[in-house]
């Protein structure tokens, strides 16, 4: 059957052609179209993410315009509403520990930016939208050397967790992650 060279050839040819089918139809032939895959992805997870954040900002909006007139309890009723719709809501909970911090409560605004740091770490990414890395740094930078000096004098549970919760901020501030 393989008398001459253009039978031959033909059936190089042949073969090659079933190997690039087969790398087709098993996904490995092109490398452009799993790059494409990647980038669609990534379109993918910036657009929920800045869906996300456009959510949360009009989804809390109130509660925004409420704490810049200074109306803070009235902010917190409004905040209580709405993370009986949205229970565990890393920005519910930040906003909480901004309003706490506003009405002087620090130990509870430090639990509560810290419970929000551990749901999303975008409060302390300088890139992200949500950041408020310098709010962070600056109460971690106050705090801290009080609370030490507190709790070289007594060691009252509730300080302890405080301190732990500031030096988890701290930790997170500089790079470190859960």
């Amino acid at each position: 059957m393989l008398k001459d060279r253009i039978d031959i050839l033909l059936g190089v040819l042949l073969l090659i052609c079933a190997a690039a089918a087969v790398a087709l139809l098993t996904g490995q032939g092109s490398q452009a179209s799993q790059s494409n895959m990647a980038v669609d992805k990534a379109l993918e997870r910036d657009i929920a993410y800045q869906a996300k954040v456009s959510f949360l900002e009009r989804l809390y909006a109130p509660v925004s315009e409420l704490q810049q007139a200074e109306k803070l309890e009235t902010a917190l009723l409004k905040l209580d509403e709405l993370s009986r719709h949205y229970p565990d809501e890393a920005h519910g909970e930040l906003l909480r520990g901004e309003i706490l911090l506003q009405m002087q409560a620090v130990p509870k605004a430090i639990e509560h930016l810290a419970r929000a740091v551990r749901m999303s770490g975008d409060y302390v990414d300088q890139n992200s939208p949500l950041s408020r890395r310098s709010m962070i740094n600056q109460l971690v930078d106050v705090q801290l050397p009080k609370l030490k000096a507190a709790a070289t004098q007594q060691t009252t549970g509730r300080l302890q967790a405080t301190l732990k919760d500031l030096y988890y901020l701290q930790g997170r501030l500089a790079g470190g992650c859960e």
